[in-house]
């Protein structure tokens, strides 16, 4: 009989993999942690989310002494310490990275650091960090949780030209006087409204007809065009030609509707998405399926080898944190079940899907779009309402946007929503909630919400579909 190192190795130390560590190791499971980065942490504590918004608190608060000649008072903004900024970043993520650390290595697992890459299904060869000698690591079963990395397309010069990635943006020292994002996604967003709410002039180039491709191109438009308001210039349906390092900047080329556009600036960011960090895996050596470069796996995170799961941007339909640690921690519960002898029944469920942009005004959706609702052939009711019409936000002096409610026409169950607006990232949760209870239009309406608030502005859209239930 073979000898197992382990029960489950994991390999990654990032949201993911932590989640699948410590649910695995509560199962009574022996575990092992592989991550071969630089600095314990993984990428929302790092490099993604935690740092991006820390940055963007900054910006949001230099907006509002801009604007604050609207509410009567005399106050202006005499620029952006970027040091003083900096400082507050880096001692944030140090607190929160320090944390996640400290569990990685409180003893519950092996943590090892550096890489490792299949040998066969049951075996990784481990490469530490430090150049010692590699050795392997059997295990009964793992979790691949190594995130994702920067997605650079193949546009003539980019790479020699050089460019900057979030990376840059969330630790710079100084910044350009001009920017060109190239991307129109989560990521290009927030880094545009940060960069001009502190001075940058940016220029926003999109290959998608819309801003935020895959969410209802409405949302995209209100925030084009508050971001066009704001002084920026945002190109989409756009072609990349060619990107060009002249004297002490770069050269954009692009094509629009036949037409070709040149710009200059002084950086370019890259923010055109990311794809699964897979390569020296050697998911090839443990027959391990993929699709277009993520893992494939089934709802309950079981790759091709059901004893070898996945979690996180490597395998997930939308790469954001709470989804990765569900998955993690499905993952292991499921290969717990599996080294009882028990079947892997527990499964993900994408019905309450939550995708948040903290961009200006923000965006926020949940559950199916209208248009994969029709596809399935679900009879739907939807309803809308401006924040230009709505008190509290009138009083906020933030109307850009509207809220989106999509009901069952025949049994009034709400589907989703989107939101685009003030604080959308906070009051998409009270329709979350809902969903998750199945609640009813008819049944939302009982809910007590207190006047005057941004948070009942989703009773307008609740009502229109509970008056419209049944009528189709």
């Amino acid at each position: 009989m073979e000898h197992y190192d382990f029960d489950f190795v994991v390999i990654g130390g990032g949201s993911a993999g932590y989640a699948g560590a410590r649910t695995a190791h509560a199962e009574g499971l022996k575990v092992a942690v592989i991550d071969g980065a630089g600095e314990l942490g993984g990428l929302c504590i790092l490099h993604g989310c935690m740092p991006s918004k820390t940055l963007i608190e900054t910006a949001n608060r230099q907006l509002v002494v801009r604007n604050a000649a609207e509410f009567g008072l005399k106050a202006e903004s005499h620029g952006v310490d970027l040091q003083r900024l900096r400082e507050r970043k880096r001692a944030l993520i140090a607190d929160f990275a320090g944390y996640r650390r400290g569990q990685l290595e409180d003893g519950r697992f092996i943590l090892h650091r550096g890489t490792a890459s299949f040998v066969d299904p049951h075996t990784v060869e481990v490469r530490p960090r430090d150049g010692s000698a590699a050795f392997r690591l059997i295990s009964r079963s793992f979790l691949i949780a190594t995130g994702s990395e920067v997605f650079v397309p193949p546009v003539t010069g980019l790479r020699e030209a050089g460019f900057w990635t979030s990376d840059e943006v969330l630790d710079a020292a100084e910044l350009p006087k001009s920017v060109a994002v190239l991307g129109g996604g989560a990521i290009a967003l927030e880094m545009a409204h940060y960069l001009e709410a502190v001075g940058c002039n940016v220029i926003l180039i999109q290959r998608s007809a819309q801003l935020l491709t895959g969410v209802d191109p409405e949302c995209g438009a209100v925030v084009r065009d508050a971001y066009e308001r704001r002084g920026m210039r945002v190109h989409c349906g756009t072609q990349l030609t060619c990107v060009q390092r002249v004297g002490g900047g770069k050269r954009v080329e692009f094509t629009q509707d036949g037409q070709t556009h040149t710009v200059w600036v002084e950086e370019v960011l890259l923010a055109m998405g990311r794809q699964p960090a897979t390569s020296g895996l050697g998911l090839k050596q443990a027959d391990i399926a993929t699709d277009r470069q993520k893992i494939t796996v089934n709802d309950r995170m079981q790759t091709s080898q059901h004893h070898i799961f996945a979690a996180g941007d490597v395998c997930s339909p939308l790469d954001v944190v709470h989804v990765a640690i569900q998955q993690g921690e499905i993952a292991a519960h499921n290969a717990a079940r599996l080294l009882r002898s028990e079947a892997a029944e527990e499964a993900i469920d994408y019905r309450l899907l939550l995708f948040g942009v903290f961009s200006k005004p923000q965006v926020a959706v949940v559950g199916e779009t209208i248009r994969a609702l029709q596809k399935r052939g679900v009879p739907i009711i939807e309803a809308n309402y401006p924040f230009q019409d709505h008190g509290k936000s009138m009083v906020m002096g933030e109307t850009d946007g509207f809220v989106k409610m999509i009901g069952h026409a025949q049994t009034g169950e709400i589907l989703g929503a989107c939101v685009v607006g003030p604080e959308a990232t906070e009051i998409i949760h009270e329709v979350v909630v809902a969903m998750n209870f199945r609640a009813t239009a008819k049944q939302f309406l009982s809910i007590p919400h207190y006047h005057p608030t941004l948070s009942e502005i989703w009773t307008y859209p609740a009502e229109e579909i509970a008056d419209q239930v049944g009528q189709m």
